[in-house]
């Protein structure tokens, strides 16, 4: 079948679908659990990155207004999150160097992000008015987006934004190789999310290449979190070198933790350079080459 012919997948439905499982999701009146957090802020990164496909059939107010919901929604539920991360990493790599972990004992930071009574039973008075405040924002836009008409007549102002987000993420993986900082990965990871979810609506061009891509953004995103969260990790330990006030221990877990980077950042660049090398083009990939949608009347 000529590529000219085939249509992409509806946006205003799924879209639609992300915010109702999100808010099905959330309970106010009990603790998130990091499941349900880690789905929902993803659902959320799927809603800001269709929603950016839409981008041309909104006008610029309604397109803020729904965007701002997405990335303000995932926000407040950020902080739960890296709790959780935090007390993973460390307790993976206590079970690693124990030894180590033996000389860290009296480490009061490490000791409270370790420690189970960091884990809440009920949630506080703060959680259960951000999570309200989820749920009623997600409900309003869900609202708003129900009876705003999104029919897409002319794909291939759908195909220019996927186009502008390839473009985007190959400018972040250039910036990030040349200045491989923690500001620069996180941007470079958040922006290959969007290309990452964005490609869910241009499946029916190429299922099997689409989904082939796909797979390989995903394990590209994976290892730039493991990345992330490491940074954030010692960020919220407080580490800063020089200090002149650094035990050697926690010198020596700051370097381990620097080669877990280092491990991820060798799994990021050589399948980073094989999808957005400086010249390359989203029409270069496989699923994708020159083409037109038809207009649809």
């Amino acid at each position: 079948m000529p590529y000219n012919n085939k249509i992409l997948t509806d946006i205003k439905p799924v879209l639609y679908g992300y915010l109702g499982e999100a808010q099905n999701l959330l309970d106010p009146s009990v603790v998130q659990n990091e499941k349900v957090i880690h789905d929902v802020r993803v659902l959320m990164k799927k809603s800001r990155a269709a929603v950016r496909l839409l981008k041309p059939l909104m006008d610029e107010a309604s397109f803020n207004r729904e965007y701002l919901t997405f990335r303000d929604a995932g926000r407040l539920m950020a902080s739960w999150r890296e709790t959780s991360v935090h007390r993973k990493l460390l307790k993976d790599l206590k079970k690693r160097f124990p030894e180590l972990f033996s000389h860290l004992k009296d480490n009061e930071k490490i000791n409270r992000l370790l420690s189970k009574q960091s884990v809440i039973s009920e949630p506080s008075k703060e959680m259960s008015s951000d999570l309200a405040t989820i749920v009623e924002l997600l409900r309003r836009s869900g609202f708003r987006l129900r009876f705003k008409a999104l029919e897409i007549h002319d794909q291939n102002l759908i195909l220019a934004e996927i186009e502008k987000t390839f473009d985007t993420v190959s400018h972040c993986f250039l910036k990030a190789r040349n200045y491989p900082k923690n500001i620069n990965l996180h941007e470079f990871r958040k922006k290959t999310k969007d290309l990452l979810y964005q490609l869910f609506f241009f499946r029916p061009l190429d299922p099997g290449a689409i989904s082939s891509l796909e797979k390989r953004l995903e394990s590209l995103g994976q290892n730039l979190g493991k990345y992330n969260d490491y940074a954030v990790l010692i960020n919220t330990l407080g580490y800063r070198y020089p200090s002149g006030k650094n035990s050697s221990a926690i010198d020596e877990l700051i370097v381990i933790v620097k080669q877990e980077q280092d491990k991820s950042l060798l799994k990021i660049w050589p399948p980073a350079y094989r999808i957005f090398r400086p010249g390359k083009k989203l029409a270069n990939l496989p699923g994708f080459r020159t083409y037109e949608f038809p207009v649809i009347n």
